[in-house]
Order: C-alpha cells, then sequence, then structure tokens
C-alpha cells in the first residue's frame, strides 16, 4: 500500500498522470492494431497453423513490450534530468535528496512499464480466442474470425475509456476508435490480396 501511495505523491508533484493515461492508449491502441494486422494477414494467407499464429503473434507482442519499455524509458528519464536540472537551476539549490528528485528517478520506470505493457496485455487480449481454439474451447467463430472480433472489441473499449476520460460521448468514441480498426482492416484486405 505504501508502494502505491508513494507512486501516486510522485506523479502527482510530476504532473505525470495525464502521461501514463497517454501511454496506456497510445500504446494500447498499437497493440490493437499490430494484433489485428497480423491477423488480417494470416486470415487471407489461409491455411496457416494456429500453432504458427500463436507464435508470430506472441513474438510480435514482445517485440511491442520491450519497444514500449526501452523507449518510455530512455526518452522520459533525460526529459525528468532535464526538468530537475532546470528547477535546481531556478532554486539554485541541490535537489538531489527530494522528492522531485526521486520522481525524476522513478516515473521514467512507471511511464516506461505502461509503455510496455499496455501494448503486450491488449495484445495477448486479442490473441485470446487463438490460445481458447488452441486448447479444445468451441468458439462461435473460427480462431482468427474471432481474434478480429476480438481487435475491434478491444479497440471500441479503448474508446469508451477516451470517452470518460474527456468526458465527451463515450459511445461516438468507441465508435471512433472502432472505426479505425474497420478501416484498417480494410486498406490491409485491399493491398494484401
Amino acid at each position: 500500500m505504501n508502494l502505491l501511495r508513494n507512486a501516486g505523491f510522485l506523479l502527482r508533484i510530476s504532473r505525470s498522470h495525464g502521461i501514463l493515461r497517454r501511454y496506456f492508449v497510445v500504446n494500447g491502441f498499437d497493440g490493437a492494431l499490430a494484433m489485428l494486422g497480423l491477423m488480417m494477414g494470416f486470415l487471407v494467407s489461409g491455411g496457416v497453423e494456429l500453432g504458427v499464429v500463436i507464435r508470430a503473434c506472441l513474438g510480435a507482442a514482445v517485440a511491442l513490450f520491450m519497444s514500449g519499455i526501452t523507449s518510455a524509458y530512455v526518452s522520459e528519464a533525460a526529459e525528468r534530468r532535464r526538468a530537475l536540472d532546470e528547477l535546481e537551476g531556478a532554486m539554485v539549490a541541490d535537489l538531489q535528496d527530494s522528492a522531485h528528485a526521486d520522481a525524476a528517478r522513478w516515473v521514467p520506470l512507471l511511464v516506461a512499464a505502461v509503455n510496455g505493457l499496455a501494448p503486450l496485455l491488449v495484445a495477448l487480449l486479442v490473441m485470446a480466442p487463438l490460445w481458447l481454439a488452441g486448447a479444445g474451447v468451441p468458439l462461435p467463430l473460427p480462431p482468427l474470425p474471432a481474434a478480429v472480433a476480438m481487435a475491434f472489441l478491444t479497440l471500441f473499449g479503448l474508446g469508451l475509456f477516451l470517452g470518460h476520460v474527456s468526458g465527451g460521448s463515450w459511445l461516438w468514441s468507441g465508435m471512433r476508435t472502432l472505426l479505425v480498426g474497420v478501416v484498417t482492416a480494410l486498406i490491409i484486405l485491399l493491398f494484401v490480396q
């Protein structure tokens, strides 16, 4: 509990809550669209074994995780270091033992974790029908169309979340992100076939 309280405090003094939200949505969106692209590619290819599809999607999910976690850490660490240096300059004081220095050290790790975990978790969610089918669980659709439907559902869910954050129409927001997924799928069908 203390760890969560401390993380909340560091996020508050560094005003980073909005950054975490943005990274979660942006990279969750990346995870859903990347999986949608893979599923559409496998659908168009036809006759690909389920094990191959799962391994390819898992490889892409891990790559998204590593890209998200490392890119966010290096960029956020540099930005936080610069902000701390500017604050020290303005106050003409050494702040290395302050909460601001703690925030400069820990907030990049939190941002990196969110940035890496968001696409990984979304990708795993989109892949859920593949694993269920592989385990013999009956699905209402074949595995690949079910995973495409899960990608659309996930994109719609991210839109609902954005609608909640903005205080606007959650349904319109969900429909917009769903439309992005549908247009993406149509473009893939147009160019990949």
